[in-house]
């Protein structure tokens, strides 16, 4: 028979397992501000909430966007546009930056990233090239300086154009001509523990080829998927083959980028979009943003090539943005109107949700180049998987313009207590 302390422990280890946290990825927004009509800063706190959204990712430091979010709980990523990357050069400067917009509002914002550019390699715009890697020392350097760089890692974003072409998965490199800018990044990768951050759109690879490539497929919808011919691992969406394909573009460089962490800081589908941009729907929306955010709120988000690693997700974007210039899906991928209506149903249910409705949801991404600033979107890249059909098309087969601890610490308690118990018994 148990003994009374015994039967205390059991019960401590029921009380101990109903508390832990339920095991789900964490979601991520992109707030962009390119727009005269949006609400302030303050006012959009709700809005994240009611899509469950635990992250953020600014494209720059706005000070009234810090101090809103200052005791919010959310973990905030701010940005350095590549209109200053020049100046971050010089470390005085990058200095000067860092106490200015990063610790002056800490420890009551949470600020844990920097990134550093937005697709300066795919910009063709060679001198922003050249300072893209000595900014991010620059500014590594200054939250070393400020004793900064053990909470906040620095990082840039590139968009699917960095890959060759490439199809399988499996057979992606990264592309030569970018190799001699890209090495130190991922050294410094490496060294500092920071992930590389991919800007990813599924959407572009439907629109550039629609009678090759499986909608459901990109919407996260029932679908046959494919198998990598050489992995031979299996895929039901392409948004996770692009990740994968970083990944084996990464093991192609060097074993020691293995391990390098991949955060997909884009993701999105516009809602609305010019007469030839196909696929641009409410409806396709919907189902993009909607079953990707309730795959994140029901599980951990991981590939086939790393299913050890925890994959952070950010969607694009919080407001649809009236001033962004390009096409009409680029003022169209907001989750929220800027009345703060949503633009669609998400479906979805979180303990502040303002909306239901439909089992599929919202979403949206930016697709534009981007110089900086307040823009977000990625400039292409976004087609290198091949449709799920019988046949795909040749032109289809090339590129088209740290987390895990929790369920290691629940291991390791779940153990720890049954052997008490069992010392007790």
């Amino acid at each position: 028979m148990a003994s009374p302390s015994s039967q205390f422990l059991f019960s401590l280890l029921c009380l101990a397992l109903l508390s832990l946290p339920h095991i789900v990825s964490s979601i991520g927004i992109n707030y962009g501000q390119v727009a005269n009509n949006l609400p302030p800063p303050k006012n959009v706190i709700p809005l994240l909430k009611s899509v469950g959204a635990t992250k953020v990712k600014l494209y720059d430091a706005d000070p009234q966007a810090l101090r809103a979010f200052s005791g919010s709980g959310f973990e905030l990523t701010v940005a350095l546009g590549n209109e200053y990357l020049a100046q971050m050069t010089d470390p005085n400067k990058a200095q000067a930056w860092v106490k200015e917009n990063v610790q002056a509002y800490l420890p009551n914002t949470k600020i844990v990233a920097i990134v550093v550019g937005n697709e300066v390699l795919t910009s063709n715009q060679s001198a922003l090239t050249a300072a893209l890697f000595p900014a991010m020392q620059g500014i590594h350097g200054a939250l070393v300086d400020c004793g900064l760089n053990k909470q906040i890692f620095v990082t840039t974003a590139h968009s699917l154009a960095i890959l060759d072409v490439s199809y399988p998965p499996s057979a992606t490199s990264f592309r030569r001509d970018l190799l001699s800018s890209l090495t130190p990044i991922l050294d410094f990768h490496v060294k500092t523990g920071s992930p590389i951050l991919i800007n990813a759109y599924p959407f572009f690879a439907y629109e550039e080829n629609p009678k090759h490539v499986s909608l459901d497929f990109v919407l996260f919808q029932p679908n046959q998927g494919f198998t990598d011919p050489g992995s031979n691992f299996h895929y039901d969406n392409m948004l996770f083959a692009q990740v994968d394909a970083v990944y084996h573009a990464l093991d192609a460089v060097g074993i020691s980028y293995k391990k390098v962490p991949i955060v997909v800081s884009e993701t999105g589908w516009p809602s609305n979009g010019d007469p030839q941009e196909v696929g641009a729907t409410c409806d396709n929306a919907r189902k993009y943003n909607g079953n990707l955010i309730k795959m994140m709120m029901s599980k951990k988000m991981r590939t086939p090539i790393r299913p050890e690693c925890d994959l952070t997700i950010f969607v694009f974007a919080l407001f649809n943005e009236n001033m962004k210039p390009g096409p009409t899906s680029e003022r169209n991928y907001g989750l929220f109107k800027p009345d703060g209506t949503p633009v669609y149903s998400l479906g979805i249910k979180t303990s502040s949700t303002h909306s239901s409705g439909s089992s599929n949801s919202t979403g949206g991404s930016g697709s534009g180049s981007s110089s900086g600033g307040n823009t977000g979107g990625s400039s292409g890249g976004g087609g290198i998987y091949p449709p799920v059909t019988d046949n795909p098309s040749p032109d289809y087969m090339s590129i088209s313009s740290a987390r895990g601890k929790g369920r290691f610490v629940e291991c390791v308690l779940f153990f720890f207590l049954l052997c008490i118990i069992k010392l007790r018994l």
